[in-house]
């Protein structure tokens, strides 16, 4: 189900900013694809939008570390994270402010992301 499109148009081919899914709440995520037919991934944890855009060939469904191509980081405080629109709105400004990954930041990204599991493992103790 398309839940918000930045261009609406009949023209077929033409590529448009959408949030297919998203969830609300303090915990809110989802998932779309940007301008450039590229999918991405969001969620909210603890009053930080965490965004991942990933690359536009995916080799499988469910991409992995390694299909990251950029990320975005953004605070939430002053977002009502029990509206949609408000939700869409705070991550189509995150997608236009995401920074590329090179190499480097793709490994570090592993690290990150390995911190942050264990970060939520002992937040859940």
């Amino acid at each position: 189900m398309e839940l918000a499109t930045e261009n609406d148009s009949d023209a077929v081919g033409v590529a448009t900013f959408q949030v297919e899914q998203v969830s609300t709440g303090a915990q809110a995520s989802g998932f779309g694809s940007t301008e450039d037919n590229r999918p991405f991934a969001f969620r909210v944890y603890k009053r930080t939008l965490y965004l991942e855009i990933y690359r536009a060939d995916l080799p499988s469904p469910v991409p992995d570390r390694s299909d990251v191509t950029a990320v975005a980081e953004q605070s939430v405080t002053e977002i009502d994270l029990t509206d949609e629109r408000s939700i869409v709105a705070a991550v189509r400004d995150a997608v236009g402010s995401a920074d590329s990954l090179g190499t480097d930041a793709k490994e570090s990204s592993a690290v990150r992301s390995f911190l942050g599991r264990v970060g939520s493992v002992m937040a859940s103790i």
